[in-house]
């Protein structure tokens, strides 16, 4: 199969393939079509009104239960059947409120030619990474039940092993996110007195302090290819702060190689994109950015939320992005087109932490609500919701297995040592290889560690989202968490200034 590229891409018409498909995709865009009618149509708010209407058409003045929103609700969708039925095109009467009208308006702000140009190089990297996704996701739609619940069995046991191998002082104030280096060797701490320090694992021992920030770090975030084959003198890291600034990171200097401003409030949280060409930041200025790595350029302005937006995470193939504020939504971002692809719409308090699970579509969001709720793209809406923490949720991280590790070969039985036999060891070897590889691709995003304000970090299977071990802290406050990409270290950052790393207990590290 060839590479998919933005210039072999084709509107194929018959994409759906049978008849049905095509009937069931007409519902489905019938019933969207039906939806956005049912918004414009003007309804009485008074619930006395209401229930006359809902007289006049037949319909039950209420239901068991029914509040008085709900009555409004299903007095919409019933007058937009009626509409659908009668073949209207045009809601029956048009809204008198002003405040209606404002709810439909919908702005565009012109763009830069370099923003059109990053949207053409955001589609041409993620379309073939996203081709490879998939097919590798209908290999893995074909390994046997029995093989699978073998894999779950064996990685879920390694993760219940987690337990506490040691606790460092890591700043003078609390850190405010941790974030492991993509070789796993080296893990960044961004903390509330402005420095961002570098720290070899497990040995916690100081590499290096970058001192750049004149306020609280709130995030940090490694170029994905630093510390493999990114040079130490280029952007290896990236830091945002409450000084409103945006600071780009080599590994051998301890000041900035660039500042990037724009924001007009602190900033959050901070990620680069999986081409390490871009860099997007979340701010109290209710708008999160998307910055140019190499001309250190702001690029896009995005507003869409109501209030401070303190979470933003890029998904792996680098399409989309999601962002989450303290107005309690969340909202995925298509970066090649600049839409809403889905809005995050069920917690009831701000959400402090987003991540994309590897399989790219589905999402997890952890909130003040102390849940996490798990979004799937496919549905746009919830899938479900883990009552998680006692206090608020501050961070939630997917295990990602983005590299193979290197599998030692099984032990020889004693009777083939013994008998001094050799014939057929090498292919029982390549064959447990195999299974290994299977193994461990098959393990990245099956599970999810999560951090929260009741001093605990736990851990939860991502297939029926059950919690399969909880880590105590020597903090009231967990504010971060991250796990290595091997599988063998879990870190998290606490109010009370440490950190803390976890390991499967017959690792030696």
């Amino acid at each position: 199969m060839s590479e998919l590229t933005y210039d072999s891409l084709m509107d194929d018409g018959n994409y759906l393939g049978s008849e049905r498909a095509r009937m069931e995709n007409k519902v489905i865009l019938d019933e969207l079509e039906r939806k956005k009618k049912a918004r414009n149509l003007a309804v009485p708010t008074d619930d006395n009104k209401v229930k006359a209407r809902l007289r006049e058409i037949g319909e039950p003045i209420t239901l068991f239960g029914e509040r008085a929103a709900d009555r409004r609700d299903r007095l919409i969708y019933v007058l937009s059947q009626i509409n659908a039925a009668r073949g209207d095109d045009h809601p029956i009467e048009e809204a008198s409120s002003e405040e209606s009208e404002e709810e439909g308006e919908e702005f565009y702000t012109e763009g830069s030619l370099e923003l059109l140009q990053a949207r053409r190089n955001l589609a041409e990297f993620s379309l073939p990474r996203a081709q490879k996704r998939v097919a590798q996701q209908r290999i893995d739609s074909k390994i046997p039940l029995g093989r699978i619940i073998d894999i779950r069995k064996k990685v879920f046991a390694g993760v219940k092993r987690f337990s506490n191998i040691g606790s460092q002082i890591g700043d003078e104030r609390p850190i405010s996110q941790v974030r492991f280096a993509p070789n796993n060797k080296i893990l960044a701490t961004g903390s509330w007195s402005g420095t961002v320090k570098l720290w070899n694992v497990p040995a916690c021992t100081t590499i290096r302090t970058l001192r750049g920030h004149g306020d609280r770090v709130g995030g940090v975030a490694w170029h994905p290819q630093a510390t493999l084959t990114q040079e130490e003198g280029l952007v290896n890291l990236v830091s945002g702060a409450g000084d409103m600034c945006v600071n780009l990171w080599s590994l051998n200097s301890d000041a900035p190689l660039s500042v990037m401003k724009g924001h007009a409030d602190r900033i959050c949280r901070v990620a680069f994109h999986p081409s390490g060409h871009f860099v997007a930041s979340a701010s109290f200025d209710t708008t999160w950015r998307l910055w140019d790595v190499n001309s250190s350029k702001e690029l896009l302005l995005q507003e869409g939320h109501s209030k401070e937006v303190y979470a933003v995470e890029f998904q792996g193939d680098g399409a989309l992005i999601a962002s989450g504020g303290l107005d309690a939504i969340g909202r995925v971002w298509d970066l090649r087109t600049g839409r809403t692809a889905m809005v995050l719409d069920g917690h009831v308090q701000g959400i402090f932490g987003i991540d994309f699970s590897p399989n790219g579509y589905q999402i997890a969001t952890g909130a003040g609500d102390d849940t996490i709720r798990i979004w799937d793209m496919r549905s746009l809406k919830a899938l479900y919701t883990i009552p998680a923490h006692v206090s608020n949720v501050s961070d939630v991280r997917f295990f990602r297995a983005d590299a193979l590790p290197s599998f030692k070969p099984k032990a020889e039985s004693a009777d083939v040592l013994m008998n001094e036999i050799t014939e057929g060891t090498d292919a029982d070897k390549s064959h447990d290889t195999e299974d290994d590889v299977q193994e461990w691709k098959y393990r990245s995003g099956l599970y999810l560690a999560s951090s929260g304000y009741d001093g605990y970090v736990k851990l939860w299977s991502a297939d029926d989202w059950q919690l399969l071990r909880t880590l105590t802290t020597d903090s009231g406050k967990v504010m971060s968490v991250d796990l290595t990409s091997d599988a063998e270290l879990l870190a998290s950052g606490t109010y009370n200034r440490n950190f803390q790393l976890f390991a499967p207990e017959d690792i030696p590290v």
